[in-house]
């Protein structure tokens, strides 16, 4: 009974593992076969790992053949490492296929890295690799902006607008954390600012383009950057207003505006000077009625104390009736023609 039940429990681990390598073979095997046939062998233990990782196997391993068959050595452990790390890695083995095609030095790890570092732009590391092999045209100012030119003004006042095309080429070892082509925008259109204000003259922008290119290039704008600069040409020139005209004439409009100002301020003062004056004017009279007032007072006090008698009251006025009639004779006529 023993040797009976013993043999069946071979029988059922001996099913077990058959359906186990079934199912292995199902799974794996067209992978490990295509893998096999193509010189770059992956085995069964690590095509399991993957799937165990939920790393696709398909994806690992077609990408080992790409690279194998390209003449380039990379086992599925980085590769899958880069996966797992959230990386293209179509991309980076693509890209360094490109890179040796071309003679470009770039290993595995800079090209993860590139990949890693622009992860979530619309730019990718193939895209790096082939701007290193074909340089890359970007217009100053981008378009994008809605700013379609540069505008500098000479020294002469004379405003200058220049459109600029400047050619780069990736630079693979400071991609990683070298600035992007904003900066190299926003470098040429600073230096073609410059070059223009410091010229003496319209006339000599105009004269000499070339100019411009050549103080931007020398400049070195693209330390620090990912990129290289190898030409910016002036594909533009034109004028625009004179600026220093416009200057001047709205200098003389704020100064007019001043003087004005400063006039108004001096009448205003002028006439509360001479409002001042009137009321002093007034002031002064109303003194003067005041002292006429005492006089009667005075004579008053004079008859009472005696010191005034009737004849020298009469005299005054007589005097004073004598003074009234002199001054009416020496005034002219009413109804007299000038």
């Amino acid at each position: 009974m023993i040797p009976q039940l013993f043999l069946y429990i071979v029988f059922g681990l001996t099913l077990l593992v058959g359906f186990i390598l079934v199912v292995v073979l199902i799974n794996f095997f067209g992978t490990w076969l295509r893998a096999k046939l193509a010189d770059a062998p992956v085995s069964f233990v690590k095509l399991i790992g993957m799937r165990l990782r939920r790393v696709p196997m398909g994806l690992i391993v077609d990408s080992r053949i790409t690279a194998v068959k390209a003449g380039l050595d990379v086992d599925t452990d980085p590769l899958e490492a880069h996966y797992l790390a959230g990386g293209n890695v179509s991309h980076v083995v693509l890209a360094l296929i490109a890179a040796d095609k071309a003679g470009i030095p770039l290993d595995f790890n800079r090209a993860c890295a590139i990949d890693l570092a622009i992860k979530g732009t619309s730019k990718t590391v193939l895209e790096a690799v082939r701007t290193s092999i074909n340089p890359k045209v970007i217009d100053c100012p981008n378009p994008s902006t809605g700013k379609t030119t540069i505008d500098a003004v000479a020294r002469d006042g004379i405003a200058v607008r220049a459109r600029a095309r400047v050619t780069v080429r990736s630079n693979l070892n400071r991609f990683v954390g070298g600035a992007t082509e904003e900066t190299i925008v926003a470098r040429v259109g600073e230096g073609i600012i410059t070059s223009i204000g410091s010229s003496a003259s319209y006339k000599d922008v105009l004269e000499n383009p070339d100019r411009i290119s050549r103080t931007v290039l020398e400049k070195g704008l693209d330390t620090g950057t990912a990129f290289e600069i190898l030409s910016v040409d002036i594909a533009d020139i034109d004028i625009a207003d004179n600026i220093g005209a416009k200057l001047q004439a709205e200098q003389a409009e704020a100064d007019k505006v001043v003087a004005q100002a400063k006039a108004e301020m001096r009448r205003a003062a002028a006439v509360a000077t001479e409002q001042e004056m009137k009321a002093r004017t007034q002031e002064m009279q109303a003194k003067v009625v005041e002292a006429e007032a005492q006089v009667p007072l005075a004579m008053a006090e004079a008859f009472r104390s005696g010191n005034l008698g009737v004849m020298d009251y009469m005299r005054m006025k007589n005097i004073q009736s004598d003074t009234a009639m002199r001054d009416s004779i020496a005034e002219p006529p009413s109804n007299a023609q000038p």
